[in-house]
């Protein structure tokens, strides 16, 4: 197994009053040229929006993007014709394909929403654009590693245009959980939501992560409770 460690001291910072975000990855205009993306993962922001604010109608092409909803609610409109609320616990895929625009507002006027956007590079180009959302009680994830988004069409899970798999997991302190990939050629980020946990000796808290390599089984040890996303993902 290689491992590699992305302190959350490391990531980027965008400040603009509304909307507080870090970036995982090289992102607007945060660049660092050792944190390019980790194979087809290209982006992982966690965004904080205040109230009644939002992300105006944007242009997206050819790329598979998540939303993970951590807490409160995130309004979506897009023009394929849909439009609603992602409440937390809710998950929210859409692939841009030959292209899309959309946008994203906090649904409340007093409280925050709290979430996280990953983009995924796509496996087709110029397809149709699609969007998909489910939610994933907090029962589902206690303590278990839920697999929540994957390129496996499936009623269980969110599809996208990749051959990749999101899982999310709420861990009690002291759960030991153990992943398998199947295939080392997949790599395995693994991102510390909130609180603390160790993979191979390694520690990580609040917003660290692991980029991992070479292993088809990866496990994990909370040192306290724990929110934890991994994302597998081809390297190439």
């Amino acid at each position: 197994m290689i491992i590699e460690i992305h302190p959350s001291s490391e990531r980027g910072i965008s400040e603009h009053g509304w909307l507080h975000s870090r970036h995982s990855f090289s992102f607007a205009n945060h660049y660092n040229p050792n944190r390019e993306g980790f194979g087809l993962l290209r982006v992982l922001n966690e965004d904080i929006v205040e109230p009644g604010r939002g992300f105006g109608i944007h242009h997206h092409k050819n790329m598979e993007i998540v939303s993970i909803v951590l807490e409160g609610a995130l309004e979506h409109k897009d023009s394929m014709g849909n439009s609603g609320i992602i409440p937390a616990g809710d998950v929210q895929a859409m692939s841009a394909g030959r292209g899309v625009e959309h946008s994203e507002h906090n649904a409340s006027n007093s409280d925050i929403v709290h979430f996280l956007q990953i983009w995924v590079h796509t496996k087709e180009k110029d397809i149709e654009p699609r969007h998909e959302q489910k939610s994933f009680p907090a029962e589902m994830r206690k303590n278990a590693l839920l697999p929540v988004v994957s390129g496996i069409k499936s009623d269980e899970t969110i599809y996208i245009h990749q051959d990749a798999g999101f899982f999310v997991g709420s861990l009690d302190e002291g759960i030991s959980v153990s992943h398998k990939t199947g295939e080392s050629k997949l790599g395995v980020y693994v991102f510390t939501i909130k609180g603390g946990i160790t993979i191979d000796g390694y520690e990580l808290e609040d917003g660290d992560a692991a980029a991992i390599t070479d292993s088809e089984l990866i496990n994990l040890t909370t040192t306290k409770k724990s929110d934890v996303l991994i994302i597998e993902v081809p390297m190439s």
